[in-house]
């Protein structure tokens, strides 16, 4: 009844939500058309399935619990004008066309319309953003003993290059980069471009671990502020990480990715003396992984111990002793691009440029 590219998005609402997620990453959209037979049941969108996640619901139950109420759609006899009115409005990657019986005709696709990307901010924002670039990439050897990882090429530009380009959508161009291995080719690199950004580097005389730098910022900073890894490149709105931090008053938020494993083997669960309480067959896991970038208040600068080797997972620890409020922003797991290793940057960077 449907052509191929609405057919691929179409769900019941009894699919799991971690069904649902894993068929937006496969065919790489974040919203599903979700239909009972040809009526139309909801649209399953990706912040659904983030709310749903930080509710801590399971991903087992179904979709059709999580959707919104009252969703938008379009319906036979509007005009063009007022399809895409909406659809920019809400920022909608599809719009279904529904009948009066309810039933969805057709889905009108943001791309078909304006020939690029749905990614547009949700919000604009004005904020530092801190990139962690000081380390040795030792796992991306023998490349990292030429081109340090901060360097490392993602089609014609670096990885710095494509941090800087994601942030500068959301209207943030002030930059702090924490160098140590090869930061004077680093630097020479970078102001070699040009670039119509305000980057500003801190130097770790030695390696002070994935936080211990920050403390070099004391003074510099003093609003809330992104901290990304030089080597991650996060596939979310950004606006959307910085509105949940808000909210719920976040010292720290973590961006974290979600993974799932498939174990080859049965699983057993035992009690007292060794009683099978429970045998599952090659079970797929899944696991809430850090990402590598966060949002962080500034007076947290001030809790990074001066010239330390200090963590960012030390700096969490300090934060959780005082109950001081530490969220998490779960993504998908296509929406984490990892180079820290060879496979990652061959499996996940190369394939898209």
């Amino acid at each position: 009844m449907y052509n191929e590219k609405i057919a691929q998005r179409v769900i019941l609402p009894e699919t799991s939500i971690l069904e649902a997620l894993k068929l937006m990453d496969k065919i790489g959209v974040k919203a599903l058309l979700v239909l009972q037979e040809t009526r139309f049941f909801g649209i399953l969108s990706i912040g659904d399935i983030q709310r749903a996640i930080i509710a801590n619901k399971s991903l087992d139950i179904p979709v059709g619990s999580i959707l919104r109420t009252n969703p938008r759609v379009g319906y036979i006899g509007m005009s063009d004008a007022q399809i895409r009115e909406l659809m920019v409005e809400y920022r909608m990657e599809f719009l279904p066309i529904i009948n009066d019986e309810q039933e969805v005709v057709n889905c009108v696709f943001w791309e078909d319309i304006f020939h690029k990307s749905a990614n547009i901010p949700l919000k604009l924002f004005k904020l530092p953003i801190v990139i962690m670039a000081g380390g040795m990439g030792t796992r991306l050897k023998p490349l990292t003993n030429v081109i340090p990882k901060p360097l490392i090429p993602i089609g014609e530009k670096t990885m710095l290059e494509e941090i800087f380009e994601r942030f500068a959508l959301y209207g943030s161009n002030q930059f702090y980069i924490s160098v140590n291995y090869k930061a004077d080719l680093i630097e020479y690199y970078l102001n070699n471009l040009n670039l119509p950004y305000d980057i500003n580097y801190f130097r770790e005389e030695k390696p002070l671990g994935t936080a211990g730098s920050l403390h070099l910022l004391k003074g510099y900073i003093n609003s809330t502020f992104f901290v990304t890894n030089c080597d991650i490149l996060i596939e979310q709105d950004y606006s959307e990480i910085l509105e949940y931090h808000k909210e719920n008053n976040n010292e720290i938020t973590v961006v974290a990715a979600l993974r799932h494993f498939h174990l080859p083997y049965g699983t057993i669960e035992t009690g007292t003396n060794g009683k099978l309480l429970s045998l599952m067959e090659k079970p797929e896991l899944t696991f809430k992984i850090n990402s590598g970038m966060y949002i962080l208040e500034p007076h947290l600068i001030s809790e990074v111990p001066t010239n330390t080797h200090f963590h960012i997972t030390d700096l969490i620890e300090v934060v959780k002793r005082r109950n001081g409020n530490i969220g998490v922003f779960p993504i998908s797991q296509q929406s984490w691009k990892d180079i820290g290793e060879w496979n990652e940057y061959i499996d996940n960077i190369l394939p898209d440029y």
